[in-house]
């Protein structure tokens, strides 16, 4: 009788660069088959070199039908799904008064409805598996940012849902957890449409308020993405755990 255990099966979206890269990377390492989707085929094809485990694929979360696109594909691909991340986010900025629907509609599609639809589509291979949904937010939320208020305000969102799908989903055996990072280095900085010398204005504001001192790797939240989703975290669920060197206690 063949009783091993077969391969997780994890899709992560926004993985051709930063987290996303480094949570496919790490589940991929764990032995995870992962579906790394993201807009950009160049990026994504880096993510997967020197790990065959990673399939990357082309899609466009926010297009009409890409969550079910998807999932299908990871389903057809590879018999399942067991973790869903939810990792793509855009950030825009500027201060009150100067946002119009170009900045805002953008936000609200990549980082909160296409993260509803992704979760709708996949819940049937998720209650199969009993698996478990990895939301990734931002501490930024827990906290008032001038200049930013929308990207956050998506992201706060994005953690309302995770402790309701926690408890809406708690019956089928399905875990949602997020994890919230703080100051990373990543580049979803260098397309907020800061100028440069903002964008050093804000690392430095950045670092000023981390007690360790220092801007944090992507490889540090995907540890917490993989142990927060790993088996061995099955009484988990609900939990929004920070990963900011200490910013969001300062």
């Amino acid at each position: 009788m063949n009783t091993t255990t077969p391969a997780r099966v994890v899709v992560v979206t926004g993985a051709g660069t930063g987290i996303g890269r480094a949570a496919a990377r790490a589940f991929a390492r764990q032995g995870a088959t992962v579906l790394a989707v993201g807009r950009r085929a160049e990026p994504l094809r880096e993510t997967a070199e020197g790990h065959p485990g990673i399939h990357p694929h082309v899609a466009d979360i926010t297009a009409e039908g890409a969550a079910e696109e998807i999932v299908r594909t990871a389903v057809a691909g590879h018999g399942r799904l067991d973790v869903l991340v939810n990792n793509a986010g855009i950030s825009r900025g500027g201060p009150l008064g100067t946002l119009d629907r170009s900045v805002i509609t953008p936000l609200l599609e990549t980082n909160l409805v296409a993260p509803v639809l992704l979760t709708q589509a996949a819940l049937p291979s998720l209650k199969e598996s009993r698996g478990v949904v990895v939301n990734v937010t931002t501490t930024i939320g827990q906290r008032g940012w001038p200049a930013n208020s929308v990207y956050p305000a998506t992201k706060s969102a994005l953690e309302t849902l995770t402790r309701c799908w926690a408890v809406e989903l708690a019956p089928d055996g399905v875990r949602v957890v997020a994890v919230a990072p703080g100051p990373i280095e990543t580049p979803i900085a260098d397309h907020t449409g800061l100028s440069p010398e903002r964008l050093q204005a804000l690392r430095a504001w950045q670092l000023a308020h981390v007690p360790l001192g220092r801007i944090g790797r992507p490889e540090e939240v995907a540890w917490a993405i993989t142990s927060l989703a790993a088996p061995d975290a099955s009484f988990l669920t609900g939990t929004v755990l920070p990963v900011d060197g200490g910013a969001l206690v300062a």
